[in-house]
């Protein structure tokens, strides 16, 4: 019975090849029966046209989890500040959109996993916009009813970190900065596909954080150094080469005898596919005094506490140093790039040339060092103007992502009308 349970599942994030297929026939036989009905209908009408074409949904968001809501909001904000309509669904039945009280925007949850897929697969909708990546890869297939499919990154960074194929079937991506065009550009050359429209926006959730911390005076008052105690987050991100996977007990144990106080966020996807290990952890850390585990939807109280971080190749790395301009330690796992994009790019990649910039490495044979590497890098003022560079260049058009966001949007639906589409 274990074993046909183990065939019987699929994996939202590495996908099903059978169900792929399923619902690649599926979705041919609704559109060959739509079409036939369609023309049926036509020559029923006498030949108007116009009265056969279904409302099309101008806008629509979709989130394929409710921890993307930091990316969406904003977005959400200025549609309904401009009086727009736009309709946003999510796989999240508690997604915090839900119990917004928005007038233009409408919000639905569609079910998740495979249910919300198959509702995306029939969409009829101008443009599509969304974080999710696999389009047309895997279970998430492209609709012939929706006219443009745009993704925007929930991180600043170079997007390599996708599985592979992660974003070739997209028809946009916007940006955060000028520096992730390079890569994409470099991947669509590399597998013959059609480039996509690249536009520079800026990052939504960040300009967001950053309103947030201005209307926090006492998180930039706050002087670590004259705690009495450190604390410490660790947020690493998850599979088999994140910090979680790779150390496990033995870096927690090391946190441990710093006696600082030590904050674990694991990834909100481990919380999936490393369920075991993280409940395992949980279990042999239950009775320690300085360790806590935090599973908040929203980051930023536990990013603002925090005096230093631990991390790997999570994309959090970049909202703790540009956001609250403090120091990070990254650890050195030996990231295997095989299954995602990164692995199409003959150079060192870009996060990776930058992380120098932001904080110190740590390697294996440091966790006997932790905490005095902790307190000399929360002391340290070095790395202060390095951020400030990378912050330039990663995270531009500041302030504005949002309002960029939705420009592109309408430009580009106005643009299809024009066109007659």
């Amino acid at each position: 019975m274990g074993s046909l349970h183990l065939f019987l599942y699929i994996d939202p994030g590495t996908g099903s090849m059978l169900f792929s297929i399923l619902i690649g026939l599926l979705s041919s036989v609704f559109f060959l029966g739509r079409k036939f009905f369609l023309k049926i209908k036509f020559l029923i009408l006498g030949g108007h046209a116009e009265k056969l074409n279904e409302k099309k949904m101008p806008f629509v968001i979709f989130s394929d989890h409710k921890r993307y809501w930091n990316v969406f909001k904003p977005i959400c904000d200025e549609f309904e500040n401009r009086h727009v309509n736009l309709i946003y669904y999510t796989a999240s039945p508690d997604d915090p959109a839900l119990s917004q009280n928005y007038t233009y925007v409408k919000t639905e949850f569609i079910g998740s996993g495979n249910k919300a897929f198959a509702r995306l697969n029939m969409l009829n909708a101008g443009i599509l916009l969304s974080t999710t990546p696999g389009l047309d890869v895997y279970q998430w297939k492209k609709s012939r009813n929706v006219l443009w499919y745009v993704h925007i990154p929930h991180a600043v960074d170079d997007m390599l970190g996708y599985r592979m194929f992660g974003l070739d079937f997209y028809d946009a991506v916007l940006c955060t900065g000028d520096f992730q065009k390079k890569y994409l550009r470099e991947i669509e050359e590399k597998r013959g596909i059609n480039q996509k429209e690249l536009k520079t926006v800026g990052c939504t959730y960040l300009d967001a954080m950053e309103k947030q911390v201005l209307k926090k005076t006492a998180i930039l008052k706050n002087d670590s150094s004259k705690k009495k105690n450190l604390t410490v987050l660790m947020a690493p991100s998850w599979g088999k080469s994140a910090i979680l996977s790779r150390y496990g007990k033995e870096i927690i144990l090391a946190l441990e005898k710093t006696g600082f106080k030590i904050i674990i966020r694991p990834h909100p996807q481990s919380l999936t596919s490393e369920k075991e290990l993280i409940d395992s952890l949980q279990k042999d850390f239950s009775k320690s005094e300085n360790i806590q585990w935090n599973f908040d939807n929203d980051n930023f109280e536990v990013l603002s506490t925090a005096d230093v971080m631990i991390t790997d190749f999570s994309g959090i790395i970049f909202d703790f140093s540009f956001i609250f301009n403090k120091p990070v330690i990254f650890a050195d796992t030996n990231f295997d790039s095989s299954p995602y994009d990164a692995a199409w790019i003959d150079e060192e990649l870009w996060r990776y040339k930058v992380l120098p910039n932001l904080g110190i490495p740590l390697s294996q044979n440091d966790f006997p060092l932790l905490k005095q590497k902790i307190l000399e890098l929360s002391e340290s003022d070095e790395y202060r103007q390095k951020r400030d560079k990378v912050r330039e260049e990663t995270w531009q058009n500041r302030g504005n992502a949002a309002k960029a966001t939705v420009d592109y949007l309408i430009q580009k639906s106005e643009s299809f009308k024009n066109a007659g589409e």
